[in-house]
């Protein structure tokens, strides 16, 4: 069985920077791309970002690039997602998930295991 917990999520104010760290149990971590949803009030969840295995690709939806950055350390089965120059549209829980193999990346079926998500709230 694996866990994903998520850390870092918080209150800032627009232009901020926050952190978020996913910590995944099991010894399959540094097997699977990792990606990161989330949900706004009233909206669907929607894809974010996610790294390989390896950690050498990464792909972000639009609305993030340049703004927010996926890593990993495999080391310490943690992802990573530093996320800058934060608008209020950016407000959402943030959910890590691991990717199942031969998946397309941005859809939500091709992952199999969710953290619970941690609140993101950035005021104006």
């Amino acid at each position: 069985q694996v866990q994903l917990v998520e850390f870092g999520g918080g209150l800032v104010q627009a232009g901020g920077s926050l952190r978020l760290s996913c910590a995944a149990s099991g010894r399959t971590f540094s097997s699977y791309a990792m990606g990161w949803f989330r949900q706004a009030p009233g909206k669907e969840r929607e894809f974010v970002s996610v790294i390989s295995w390896s950690g050498s690709s990464t792909y972000y939806a639009d609305s993030v690039k340049g703004r927010f950055t996926i890593s990993r350390d495999n080391a310490k089965n943690t992802v990573y997602l530093q996320m800058n120059s934060l608008k209020p549209e950016d407000t959402a829980v943030y959910y890590c998930a691991r990717q199942m193999a031969g998946t397309a990346w941005a859809a939500e079926i091709s992952y199999d295991y969710w953290g619970q998500g941690t609140q993101v709230t950035v005021s104006s």
